[in-house]
């Protein structure tokens, strides 16, 4: 029930959920009747089951089915429709379809390259696209038109702005504070996407560097309320993270942003560094009148589609965990690290192994999001129903007890142990440690390393 990614992603293209039967007369009846029978028989396809709880989820997330629930009754005045995100189009299209022909609507949404579905043509939302997760002169362009877009709408008490936020918005919405430009902001953003920083980390940075994110959409739009619709992708779903919250006060402050850009050495432009030192920069804080009668909601998350997934997988007499969807939560919960990361997604599946490099900048990033807290990775366990593709596995009497076990790494080429962990560390960022972890006497014979598994942690990540 990991697959929260691909359904972020299926909600954002608008993808359909499972085949809905007409009703009507004895062929309606039929029709249901099989359907029921094939639920039933799901616990006993693994595929079709999986296929199921999958579309389950994504219908969680899908703003066409979610999103009409969640929207204020028209007002005696106008509304305008402001956003971004890559589920934007999504978002702007089931507000189209939501919301009554009569009553007046006009906006504009920025979103992803190819992600406007292709069967909305929009009529009263503008739709603009731009690039992600590196910003370009579009969505430049595009936030300074909604930013004037704002100022210009100049609400009366009868007036209102729904706002339709998503995960990419950040992005999508790269207007640079005074004084720093487009290319300032690539830089920065590259830097932090390549830094380890969690996201909530780069966020701050980058609402610090912003014109419009960290509230001060909001500012813009006042004295008009604002009802901020939001899709989350961010660990905790913490709505000033979430895009780095146009339309949500600001907790953070500048000198937040400049210790994470001296943590991670992210290299800033001069006049950022002295704007952010003398606090120039800093956003709109909760209890700004700025935000008064503003309102935002989480329509969807990557834990709702989790929490649908598992109650699907109830009903049908399975039992069903949801467990944390991403590290930070784990660590959030007073976790002490994580005591065992298992790699085999990396093996299996797949005609060649993965080499150092690709192997290296995953069990980085994973350690560095552990933080100071550590991590344990094993980076190969394969044997009885796992085998990786790339080697010849001989038949086993008790394929349980043999081939499957770390000692395997010696024989399958993987070099980064033991006499290579410095030079791993000085090259990747992560020390790699060597624990023996021989279970039998016979199992030292299968490489010269004997069993070995890799530890990352202590203060040396991130190094």
């Amino acid at each position: 029930m990991s697959s929260t990614s691909d359904a972020a992603r299926a909600a954002a293209s608008g993808a359909a959920g499972p085949a809905v039967f007409p009703a009507s007369g004895d062929a309606s009846s039929n029709a249901m009747d099989a359907a029921d029978a094939r639920t039933r028989a799901l616990p006993n396809d693994p595929r079709a089951l999986l296929k199921h709880l999958y579309r389950v989820a994504v219908d969680r997330a899908l703003p066409g089915k979610i999103l009409a629930g969640h929207l204020p009754p028209p007002p005696r005045g106008r509304t305008l429709v402001i956003g971004a995100g890559k589920g934007g189009g999504s978002m702007a299209q089931a507000m189209e379809a939501a919301w009554p022909a009569s009553a007046p609507m006009s906006g504009l949404v920025i979103t992803r390259y190819g992600h406007i579905p292709p069967d909305y043509q929009p009529r009263r939302i503008e739709m603009v696209e731009a690039a992600h997760p590196v910003p370009d002169a579009a969505g430049e362009r595009a936030a300074a038109r909604m930013m004037q877009l704002v100022r210009d709408f100049r609400p009366t008490a009868d007036d209102q702005v729904i706002c339709l936020i998503s995960g990419g918005g950040s992005a999508l919405m790269p207007l640079p504070a005074p004084g720093l430009t487009l290319a300032d902001k690539q830089a920065v953003n590259r830097a932090l996407l390549a830094s380890g920083a969690n996201i909530a980390e780069m966020n701050c940075v980058r609402k610090h560097l912003s014109a419009i994110k960290g509230g001060r959409l909001a500012a813009a739009c006042a004295p008009a309320k604002v009802l901020t619709l939001m899709i989350s992708d961010v660990p905790g779903d913490d709505p000033q993270v979430i895009a780095s919250g146009p339309t949500v006060p600001d907790a953070t402050t500048c000198a937040d942003a400049l210790a994470i850009c001296r943590r991670y050495r992210i290299a800033l432009p001069p006049q950022a560094v002295e704007a952010l030192e003398r606090g120039d920069w800093e956003t709109p804080k909760p209890g700004d009148a700025c935000f008064d009668g503003h309102e935002q909601r989480i329509i969807a998350a990557p834990r709702q589609s989790l929490l649908a997934a598992a109650e699907a997988a109830r009903a049908l007499g399975l039992t069903a965990h949801v467990l944390s969807d991403e590290i930070e939560g784990v660590m959030r919960h007073g976790a002490e690290g994580v005591g065992l990361y298992r790699t085999e997604m990396h093996f299996l599946d797949r005609k060649e192994l993965p080499d150092e490099e690709e192997q290296a900048a995953h069990y980085s990033a994973v350690a560095k999001r552990a933080g100071e807290l550590g991590v344990i990775i094993r980076t190969l366990d394969v044997g009885g129903d796992k085998l990786a593709a790339g080697d010849d596995w001989s038949a086993e009497e008790n394929p349980f007890l043999g081939w499957r076990g770390i000692e395997v790494i010696g024989i399958v080429g993987i070099q980064c142990v033991a006499k290579r962990s410095y030079f791993f560390e000085r090259r990747h960022g992560v020390g790699i440690f060597l624990l023996r972890q021989v279970r039998f006497p016979q199992q030292a014979q299968c490489s010269a390393f004997g069993g070995a598994a890799f530890v990352a942690g202590g203060s040396i990540f991130g190094r």
